[in-house]
Order: structure tokens, then C-alpha cells, then sequence
């Protein structure tokens, strides 16, 4: 088991007039080679919960385990922890800072002491894997496009290796093109490498194309945990806290109300089509 949550809750602000609970007893099990999809309103505790996971933020009740480790034990090696769960954040201008795009993928494989040619081996290899061509190696970060920022900023993580990977938002500001080139990649490299990942995301669409596991948080809750067609059956309740599910599951319900024997639990536009298609071909 790769992340244990063990009734987890974190109050900003603890013992000021100001308190305000953001986790409330959390209890989650993130096993290694799942992807999961963290979805809930603004203010719901999503990014909260992940800045637990690599140690960013102290739990204020409760612990948490990376591979039976309690990572704020005594004798736990947090910088150990950074380098094995990787966390990009939502805007990446927070971790965008060297002069050129290479020199700040090398950056962090740099930190961990390797060799230099082991660094830039890393380094080359995590570009690879987000799509970024040698052309882009001399420019400054900062003269990138949205989508290509994003591309760097995750080729800095996946550069120390780690076996979990946390995107807050990754897709946030992008149009449709730069959305789906950077979940496909994701999506590309989970599936070739096993890793771990967690894609906090405001869009039922992007989670249910990609994930196995949907996290539905509500007022710092855990409201739902299971595969994205349990969730969305519960769409009616998803609404009542500001969610919804995908058009899909709209359409799908919308068909079967005109008497189309369709499945309405189809997450997918793939899922949907092929239903729709079977329909069709048993009225003839």
C-alpha cells in the first residue's frame, strides 16, 4: 500500500477566532498504479488533501503512511518523501524559475546528488515524456505557451522518478487542443510506467475519460470513493453540492426517457456512442 490516510483532518488557523476545518477525519487507501481523479467544488478541501500527501502541510489530527511509514515520524526523511510523490501545482509559474526550460528540469535530480550526466540522462527523458522536443531545451520557461509551462513543469517532477504523481488542476486555462494533449500524455505515461497518480480536476469530463477511481470531496469530506460509473449514478446528489456529472450521463438518461433501451451509467463518449450505435442496430 503505497498512501494511507488515517483519519486525517487539518484546521487553518487552529486556536484563532479565525479556525476554519479544510479536512474533516479523512480515511482513504491510494494503493501504487491506480489514477485516480479528486474532483469537488472550490473550497471542498481537494488541494488541501493533497499537500498532505507529500508532507507540504501537517495533518493537525490523524496520520498518514507512505509504505507504512508514518511520514511525520521523528526519524522520517521528508526531502525522501518529495522525491517519490510529486506534486505539480495548479499554476506552473510557482515552480517555473531557471533560465532555461533544461536547466530547470535538471534541477530537482541535481538536489538529489546524482551525477551530472545522470541528471541530464533525467532530464532528457522526463521532456521526452511530456512531448517537449530538444527546440524548446534553450528557451526561457517563461516564453512558453500554457500548455507547453504545464509540459515543464511536470517534466520537473518526473525527473526525480517518483512513484506517485499529484496534478493540481493540470489542464486549468487551457483550450480544448492543450487539454487533451496533456491528459493523453498523462494518461500515455501512467499506463507505460505504473505509476501512481492523482488528477485533481474541476472537470467530470476529463476524470471520467481517464480515471479508475473518482474521490468526490465535500465541505473537507470524503462524500464519495469508487469507479467513475458508481459515482455519476449518484449525479442527483452531485448537483445538490454544486457538481454535476458528464454531458454524457445527461444525454444517456435524456435517451432513455424517449424509450431508447440504453445503458445510463456509459461515463465515456466512446461508451456512449457504441450504446447508442447497438440501439440503433436492434430497431432494425
Amino acid at each position: 500500500m503505497s498512501l494511507v490516510l488515517d483519519h486525517v483532518s487539518y484546521i487553518y488557523g487552529e486556536d484563532t477566532p479565525l479556525s476554519m476545518k479544510a479536512l474533516n477525519d479523512i480515511c482513504l487507501e491510494i494503493p501504487d498504479g491506480q489514477f485516480i481523479g479528486i474532483i469537488g467544488h472550490t473550497g471542498s478541501g481537494k488541494s488541501t488533501l493533497v499537500q498532505h500527501l507529500n508532507g507540504l502541510i501537517k495533518a493537525s489530527r490523524g496520520h498518514i503512511y507512505y509504505n507504512g511509514e508514518d511520514i511525520d515520524g521523528k526519524e522520517f526523511d521528508k526531502k525522501k518523501l518529495r522525491s517519490n510523490v510529486g506534486l505539480v501545482f495548479q499554476y506552473p509559474e510557482h515552480q517555473l524559475f531557471e533560465i532555461d526550460v533544461f536547466s530547470d528540469v535538471c534541477f530537482g535530480p541535481k538536489n538529489l546528488g546524482l551525477p551530472q550526466e545522470e541528471v541530464e540522462a533525467r532530464a532528457k527523458e522526463a521532456l521526452a515524456q511530456v512531448g517537449l522536443s530538444e527546440e524548446f531545451f534553450t528557451q526561457s520557461p517563461f516564453e512558453l505557451s500554457g500548455g507547453q509551462k504545464r509540459r515543464a513543469a511536470i517534466a520537473g517532477v518526473l525527473a526525480m522518478k517518483p512513484q506517485v504523481l499529484i496534478l493540481d488542476e493540470p489542464t486549468a486555462g487551457l483550450d480544448p487542443k492543450g487539454r487533451d494533449e496533456i491528459l493523453n500524455q498523462i494518461k500515455k505515461l501512467q499506463t507505460e510506467t505504473g505509476m501512481t497518480i492523482l488528477l485533481v480536476s474541476h472537470s467530470m469530463e476529463d476524470v471520467a475519460e481517464y480515471v479508475d477511481r473518482i474521490i468526490v470531496m465535500n465541505q473537507g469530506s470524503v462524500m464519495f470513493d469508487d469507479e467513475p460509473r458508481e459515482v455519476f449514478r449518484h449525479y442527483k446528489e452531485l448537483e445538490e453540492v454544486g457538481l454535476a456529472a458528464p454531458q454524457v450521463t445527461y444525454i444517456m438518461h435524456a435517451l432513455k426517457e424517449q424509450g431508447m433501451l440504453v445503458d445510463v451509467d456509459v461515463t465515456t463518449i466512446a461508451e456512449a456512442t457504441e450504446e447508442i450505435v447497438k440501439c440503433l442496430e436492434t430497431l432494425h
